[in-house]
Order: C-alpha cells, then structure tokens, then sequence
C-alpha cells in the first residue's frame, strides 16, 4: 500500500512521467498505470490489492444438491438414525442410481458450512506440525525480548538472541528497558563474535518492527543496508519464533534455581554464566545431544549478500504542518526535526520519503525543498537541503 500511493503520488504531485517513476522504483509501467486509474476513481482507498477470489465457482456443489444433503441430514437426525457424511453419501448413492453427485468430504463441508457439524477440540498429533530448521550456522538467527525480575521486585528485559540451525546462544543481554539502539548495538556486538547472519527472524515488537509509528525501525533499516534478509512472525503467532521462545523457558529455569540478583549487572553475570555452558556443556537434544557450539562449528556458515535490499519500507508518504518552520519524521526509531524554512510557517505538506531522501511539496504541488536525513543528528538544518 504504501508504495503504491508512493508511485501514485510522484506521478501526480510532481508530474512525472510514468516511464521516469516505473525505472526509479523498479516496479511496472502497467501496474502504475493501473493504479493510476484506481486513484482517479476511488482515491486512496483504491490502492490496496484486491482481492483474487473468482467472481464464479463453476465447481461450486449446486444449490439444489446442497438442500437434498441438508433435507437427509435432518431426516436421519429426527430419526434417531446416524446422520454422518459417509451415512448421507450413500443414502445419495442409493437415491442417484448406485452412484453419489459428490464426495464425502463435500458433504461434510456442506453441513459445516450450514451450522450442523459442531467443532470440537482435538490434541493435533506431532506428525501434523511443520517444522522448519535452517541448513546452515548464521543462515537465520532467532532474536526476542523476555522479562525477569531483580531481587526488588522491578521487572528488567533481555535480548535473547540464537542460531536456528546450531541453537547457539548468540547474545543474551540485560536491559531496564530494550530499546531500538540497544537490539541494534547488541545485534553487532553478536556479529563480531560469530558474523553477520543471511537473516533475522523476530516478532511485531515495537523495538523491532516500528511499522505501526509509522517508521522502518533502526534495526530493519541497518539490515537492509547489510543486504541481510528481516522476516516477522505474523501477529500473536509465537510458534514461529519457537526457538527463542523455549530458550527463555531454558533461561529462565536456570536463573529460578537461585535467588534473584541484586541489580542488572549481577543479572547480566549470570546470563553470561548461563550461556557459557549452555554453548559448550550442555547437550542440546536438536542436535543429537551436541552442545550448540560443536553444532555451529560443524559447517560452513551463511552469510548475507551484500548487497543492499530495498523494499516497500523505504518508501512512506507523510502529512504534515509546518510548525516553528520545521516539520517532524521518525527515522531509525527517532524523532526527527526537518528544518523546512519560516517562510513556510503554517502550511501543510506532503512528504514523499524514499529512505534518507525527503521531498517536501503543499498539498497543492508546490515544490518546497528537498534534504538528506543524516541518521546521526535530530535536527537537520537547512544546510541538508539538497541544490
């Protein structure tokens, strides 16, 4: 969605050829065109994908076939007969000439769908669970934040970070509060320790995955720069991030056989401690009862590309006044201040962000300015405008 009103918008706002705007972002001239004509008729709302659900079902089970399953179901119901899908196929057969119009599994989805087939729970067997393992060290790390509790009372977080092949403990550390640079700053400390990964896999949390505020979020930003794959579970699914999810369980067994520590650093001593034999002790049944550092040294490790991946968050259209002759945009988890001019003052602007680059326009069009996002400074100057 958003880079479609992206495109849309380069193309209306600053009216630029199809032809410039397809290249530039490397998407189709026909897929701008046809959004195009989805904004002139419906505007914004038009732009999502639609959906591809056919209008007609040729292999749709015919409506009258449909009630002569539900007039059986209640016949046989009413007469105390069993009135399963398998009875009502071949009391079908029976009436059809020997031969049944549908399947029993039709027949079942047809009573489903009608009300009569009442679900009930059922423990899924193992073999039904997909499970999934990287092939190679570093070609995925697992990374989560968990909770603890200091000896006070006071609840602290730690960045738990593993290896999905190997299961090695890449980093574990301590926090009164995770934030965006601390994932970031860990992230690094772990890959100059045992290299930077092909991809990373987390949750929705806000330190990781800022999209909800209206950002990439530091640490998508920086491995996009690092050409390093980032992959999410979906929304309250933690069996994706299973890995990590059950070395907290681990972690937290271990840090529950003694007291609480005293403060954060007592509590980082004994992650430290903890990782130590978790990694080169302790046999990890996954890998048939290697410890996960001999699993990790086993292969040859993964790493990413290289090369920097640009994707559709890069690309965000913000609205907004400007205020004191500035505007604001989060970048990398921060607020930012971008100084538009006070000749400005008052009015209200489009921006069209393309990761660092900033085009600021009214919402009638008129070209303002153009700057540069320096990810290291809050307030960018009229001296990060572009010529």
């Amino acid at each position: 969605m958003e880079l479609a009103a992206f495109v849309v918008q380069a193309v209306l706002i600053e009216k630029r050829s199809v032809r410039e705007v397809a290249r530039t972002h490397g998407v189709s001239k026909t897929w701008l065109y046809e959004l195009l004509a989805r904004y002139k008729a419906g505007g914004l709302e038009a732009l999502p994908p639609r959906s591809r659900r056919p209008v007609h079902s040729p292999g749709r089970v015919p409506a009258a076939l449909e009630e002569e399953v539900v007039r059986l179901r209640k016949h046989l119901a009413e007469e105390g007969f069993d009135a399963g899908a398998q009875t009502i196929w071949s009391h079908l057969a029976t009436s059809h000439g020997g031969s049944a119009p549908c399947s029993v599994s039709t027949i079942w989805r047809v009573l489903s769908r009608r009300g009569f087939v009442v679900p009930e729970p059922h423990k899924r067997p193992k073999s039904s669970y997909v499970r999934f393992e990287a092939t190679l060290p570093n070609e995925c790390w697992q990374m989560d934040v968990t909770h603890v509790e200091l000896r006070s009372g006071r609840s602290v977080e730690v960045i738990n970070v593993i290896d999905d092949h190997s299961r090695l403990c890449v980093a574990s550390k301590a926090f009164f509060v995770v934030t965006a640079v601390d994932v970031v700053a860990t992230f690094y400390e772990a890959a100059g320790r045992h290299g930077f990964p092909a991809s990373v896999l987390t949750d929705n949390g806000a330190v990781f995955c800022a999209s909800a505020r209206g950002d990439r979020g530091a640490l998508a930003t920086e491995l996009a720069r690092l050409g390093i794959v980032f992959k999410h579970s979906r929304p309250y699914h933690p069996q994706t991030c299973g890995k990590v999810e059950r070395f907290h369980q681990t972690e937290k067994k271990f840090l529950a056989a003694k007291a609480r520590s005293r403060s954060l650093a007592a509590l980082q001593t004994r992650l430290d401690v903890f990782c130590e034999y978790y990694n080169t002790v302790r046999p990890h049944r996954a890998k048939r009862r290697q410890p996960p550092q001999a699993a990790f040294e086993a292969r040859a490790k993964a790493a990413p590309t290289g090369v920097p991946i640009r994707d559709a968050g890069e690309f965000r259209i913000r609205f907004s006044k400007v205020n004191w002759g500035k505007v604001t945009l989060r970048y990398e988890g921060k607020l930012r201040h971008l100084a538009i001019g006070r000749a400005h003052e008052g009015k209200r602007v489009v921006l069209l962000v393309d990761d660092r680059m900033v085009r600021v326009h009214s919402v009638h069009g008129e070209f303002l300015t153009e700057l540069e996002i320096d990810p290291d400074r809050v307030y960018q100057g009229l001296s990060a405008q572009k010529a």
